[in-house]
């Protein structure tokens, strides 16, 4: 394939992910610019729980069960002649590291806030990883049909929070029993409001901007008030500047109401007209045992891609794992010799699929900034690199020392397999970090959240025929180590051997029951390396 060609296909890609707070509306809004896209048919509903119908990025048992989405889900949609790769995440606190995860994975965000709170606390967190990484954020404020906040407050916050300016390029026109609609400020028209999850784009009345009498008529009170507000707004606003949207330093804002389909197109023409294309991305290059940075450009010919999710029992009745690979580079096809940079060896796949959330297909091709799953028996670890051949390695790929611990104990000890195998699978994908003492004895579960150990015992039972019981234990936190030599890191594991574990990717941590622990353990040994993200010691668990 020409480079020219290989060029024209990243760019048509799109890759970003919905960050929100829980109930911001993140799931319903998902699901709608599916529906516009043509992905499917009829929009699932987050609100009916015990219906047949579910949201279709919501596909574990537990989220149809209590109508939250607990697992990041891949979705990918054509629209104008662009492959979108959608990437819905949880909104809860509790699943926060897998989030951060997709993050890594995304060339942009769409940030959904509900306009009746605002910018809260979980989306917060977000903005933060988000602007720690410099990615591009789209804002839509949703829920216009209720009794809301005034758009300016809503504005003057998300500036406050996001750091950066507030460009409008929708403006509504009244709020919750009063709405109007949008005025599109890019296409100088107006709009009409109508309730309904029935409609479509072309089903909604427009007016001109320049028919002022009808907007006035129309909507009296509300269309002068909002043209007032519309003009501050637009005068405290920076002028649209795309290279600063692109860098990071400026954010534009749609309004509308997602339950109702209204607002959503002109967030997913955005999405094509806004936001970039696949980005390059940092690697590092081993030479002479020493890593070397080096920029992996979208349209290099080569393969390369990092699993940045695992997910076991997509599908259970084939109890299959996939590997989630956000493609760097290059070109897949079908049959191609790929190899797992941190094992050396050749990744050899059963199917490679693209999803519709627990939906796939079998990949023909892919290119830079596709998503696409390997379905695989194990050899693959949240943060592999994949290449078809270069020495290579990304970085990035979070792993949060947990805050919160449990001790595993199993009710029936005839089922200790299936235990370990679940445990096993689900420290893999990052559903929960899960540490094997040195010394023997009980599994414990490390969580940054408590309901990460509802989830993790809920799918034990349901997906691996292990019911467990979990108990408090006395460890508050875990940090991983590295040391200079090989002798001070053994030294150090014979002067705590209780306190050391081992983690899903067999990397060695020190367990601690208070703060205090770790700052004595590093005056005694002032040559250990105590990490509080696990990819801080990737290089040393690579040798």
């Amino acid at each position: 394939m020409s480079s020219s060609s290989l060029a024209a296909e990243t760019r048509r890609r799109r890759t970003f992910a919905i960050i929100s707070h829980p109930d911001a509306g993140k799931t319903t809004l998902t699901e709608k610019l599916l529906l516009f896209s043509g992905a499917i048919q009829i929009a699932g509903s987050v609100k009916a729980r015990k219906a047949s119908r579910h949201a279709t990025s919501d596909w574990m048992e537990i989220e149809k069960q209590r109508g939250i989405s607990v697992a990041s889900s891949v979705m990918q949609m054509l629209y104008r002649n662009h492959v979108i790769n959608l990437l819905d995440t949880p909104g809860h606190k509790d699943f926060s590291e897998d989030t951060y995860r997709v993050l890594t994975a995304v060339d942009s965000a769409l940030m959904v806030i509900d306009a009746a709170n605002g910018v809260e606390a979980q989306t917060r967190r977000l903005i933060e990883v988000c602007r720690q990484r410099d990615t591009p954020i789209i804002t839509f404020v949703n829920k216009m049909d209720r009794e809301v906040r005034e758009p300016l407050d809503i504005l003057d916050e998300v500036e406050r929070e996001l750091g950066m300016p507030c460009v409008p390029m929708t403006w509504p026109v009244g709020k919750g029993k009063l709405f109007g609609g949008i005025v599109n400020l890019r296409r100088g028209n107006m709009t009409v409001f109508e309730s309904g999850s029935e409609r479509r784009p072309q089903d909604f009345e427009t007016i001109p901007l320049a028919d002022t009498a009808t907007l006035q008529a129309r909507f009296g009170g509300e269309w002068d008030a909002a043209a007032e507000s519309m003009e501050l707004a637009t005068g405290a606003s920076p002028e649209w500047d795309h290279a600063a949207f692109l860098a990071g330093r400026q954010t534009p804002v749609f309004f509308g109401s997602g339950v109702n389909n209204f607002g959503v197109m002109e967030v997913l023409d955005a999405l094509v007209d806004l936001a970039p294309a696949p980005q390059p991305r940092k690697s590092s290059l081993v030479v002479n045992r020493q890593p070397v940075e080096k920029v992996i450009e979208p349209q290099d010919p080569a393969f390369s891609g990092v699993v940045f999710k695992v997910q076991a029992n997509m599908d259970a009745n084939h109890r299959d794992r996939i590997a989630f690979v956000r493609m760097a580079s290059g070109r897949y096809t079908p049959g191609m010799k790929l190899k797992v940079q941190r094992t050396g060896k050749e990744l050899r796949p059963t199917s490679v699929v693209t999803f519709l959330s627990q939906r796939r297909e079998a990949v023909d091709e892919a290119y830079a900034g596709d998503i696409i799953g390997f379905t695989t028996h194990g050899g693959v670890q949240l943060g592999d690199t994949i290449t078809d051949g270069a020495n290579l390695q990304f970085t990035g790929l979070p792993f949060f020392a947990p805050e919160l611990f449990m001790t595993v104990l199993l009710k029936n000890p005839l089922r200790t397999k299936q235990l370990q195998q679940g445990l096993a699978q689900l420290g893999e994908e990052g559903a929960i970090q899960v540490f094997r003492p040195e010394a023997g004895g009980a599994m414990l579960l490390g969580a940054v959240g408590q309901l990460q150990f509802e989830v993790v015992q809920h799918r034990l039972l349901g997906e691996y025929d292990a019911d467990i019981r979990l108990e408090g234990c006395s460890y508050t936190g875990a940090r991983w180590i590295t040391a200079d030599t090989p002798a001070e890191l053994r030294a150090f594991t014979d002067a705590y051997p209780q306190r050391m574990a081992r983690d899903a990717a067999n990397a060695l941590a020190f367990l601690c029951t208070s703060p205090y622990d770790v700052r004595l353990a590093q005056e005694r040994f002032p040559r250990i390396h105590f990490h509080l993200l696990r990819e801080h010691a990737g290089l040393t668990l690579q040798d």
